[in-house]
């Protein structure tokens, strides 16, 4: 045994998940972020939007009273109490003009601002260099890295325990004193998180719940607005000759209660909902703005995907029908195939696309300012880099994050270099301390190799605070994509399940 946890750390180092998470959010996520927003679009007269190109990151460098700018070593940045952090430049290229009329203006490359820097990763100061020079640059070459330094502090980022996105649960609820049968799903988009429900009520009718849209509307009436235009299309969806009868009584009931027979007479149903009082036009513009954002936003957001919502609808629908008639049972949310890690890539992902969307509206702003006191809109001067720079300091000096999460960001416990390694190896579960939650406390039988059964705090922390098992490898999520062709490559339907 011993032979092969050596040779396991020959290989890996205890902090790997941490260090690979970061550079992965440097090499691709960042990009993606960009290319996210794609466009800032203005309100100038006579048109006018900037096109974001390809962002860069620098080396860690320093900005001297004197404007001299020289590179920065972690421990200049320890002893001086400053920041470890590298300039980002992002390709800017205006356009001006409406329509065919619209011209490229010259790319300029502008700083935005700073982005802290994880000691260990690929673009610091300290990566790949040998044991002399870590001690020559003032670093103990035993030392773990992985971590910050913040206004000279070392600060660290905690892996947080997340429920798997995009993948449907099933489970039993009390609802007014009544037992109803859930699938569940929290479709998460862009950071962008929305809990989707498909609920069997005890007198057989199915309703859905979704963000945007007040209290519950009915399976048939949501699937016949998505396009879904006959019963047939509906029975379709669910698939399932098991369920038949349950799905035409639905369908018979809501066409007896609310007289609904086409997508338009549903569309209207929710815009009623979503925007009453408000002009005809407005409510049905309304609802179908509704139905692309926030239901099923991992689908699409646009009109286009609407036979994916209806299809996804479908089997939500049938998975709740299952759990009613006992063909399958409630899903054990403990399980770790329906946990996440988010590590700290994942925490930035998070928290630079936040900070970066409030540099959009700003330089929005700015441009829009610039022409209201008739001066020519000037990229450089509408970019203020402070605002994405404090932002991402203030959430990791403090440890408040995106979504009002606390904690995230820790001081570094230098007390030992155990203590060191088992911060940084922290996982945490975002339940309430307050709260008994007994099952979520104990040890799983899916912990076995992941989580260490010993080492968890006394008191509230108990079973929320966890730790990585000692040869516990973090895997990256990876593009399914290739999965899917190689499914089909052996003629499996896209929708078989």
């Amino acid at each position: 045994m011993r032979e092969l946890v050596d040779a396991y750390f020959k290989e890996h180092g205890l902090i790997d998940h941490q260090i690979e998470s970061y550079n992965d959010f440097i090499e691709n996520r960042l990009q993606k972020i960009i290319d996210e927003v794609g466009y800032i679009e203005t309100e100038i007269s006579g048109g006018y939007k900037v096109k974001l190109g390809k962002i860069k990151v620098g080396k860690p460098v320093i900005k001297e009273a004197d404007g001299s700018i020289r590179q920065i070593t972690p421990m200049e940045a320890r002893i001086r109490d400053l920041t470890y952090s590298v300039p980002l430049y992002l390709e800017m290229t205006p356009i001006i003009g409406e329509g065919e009329e619209a011209r490229e203006g010259e790319t300029v490359e502008v700083y935005i601002g700073e982005l802290p820097v994880m000691l260990g990763s690929k673009i610091c100061h300290l990566y790949g260099k040998s044991r002399e020079e870590l001690i020559e640059l003032g670093e103990d070459p035993e030392d773990p890295f992985g971590y910050f330094i913040i206004n000279g502090t070392e600060r660290v980022l905690i892996t947080q325990e997340d429920l798997i996105p995009n993948r449907i649960l099933c489970e039993k609820a009390e609802r007014s004193g009544k037992i109803v049968d859930v699938a569940k799903v929290f479709s998460t988009r862009h950071g962008f998180r929305a809990l989707c429900t498909v609920e069997r009520h005890p007198d057989g009718l199915l309703y859905v719940t979704f963000p945007g849209m007040p209290g519950q509307i009915p399976l048939v009436i949501l699937m016949k607005a998505l396009g879904a235009e006959t019963d047939k299309d509906i029975i379709e969806a669910i698939n399932d000759e098991r369920f038949f009868m349950e799905i035409v009584l639905n369908i018979q009931e809501i066409r007896e209660e609310h007289n609904i027979n086409t997508p338009e007479e549903a569309l209207e149903f929710i815009g009623k909902r979503v925007a009453p009082g408000q002009a005809k036009d407005y409510r049905l513009k309304r609802a179908e703005t509704v139905l692309c954002n926030y239901l099923l936003p991992h689908l699409g957001v646009t009109k286009d995907d609407f036979p994916k919502k209806i299809r996804f609808l479908g089997i939500m629908a049938r998975n709740a029908l299952e759990l009613y008639f006992g063909y399958r049972g409630e899903d054990d949310k403990d399980h770790y195939a329906y946990k996440r890690a988010k590590l700290a890539g994942d925490l930035m992902e998070d928290l630079f696309r936040y900070a970066f969307n409030q540099l959009v509206k700003d330089i929005k702003y700015q441009l829009e300012r610039q022409t209201l006191r008739n001066k020519t809109p000037s990229i450089k001067a509408a970019v203020r880099s402070d605002i994405l720079t404090e932002r991402i300091k203030h959430a990791m000096a403090t440890g408040t994050w995106v979504g009002g999460k606390t904690g995230v960001s820790q001081l570094l416990d230098r007390t030992s270099y155990l203590a060191t390694n088992s911060q940084l190896r922290r996982i945490v579960s975002p339940l309430s301390r307050s709260q008994p939650h007994f099952e979520a406390r104990e040890l799983h039988g899916t912990h076995w190799g992941k989580i260490c059964p010993s080492e968890t705090p006394e008191g509230p922390n108990c079973g929320l605070v966890k730790n990585f098992a000692i040869m516990c490898k973090v895997t990256r999520e990876n593009d399914d994509r290739k999965v899917i062709e190689l499914l089909k490559s052996f003629g499996i339907n896209e929708y078989q399940s």
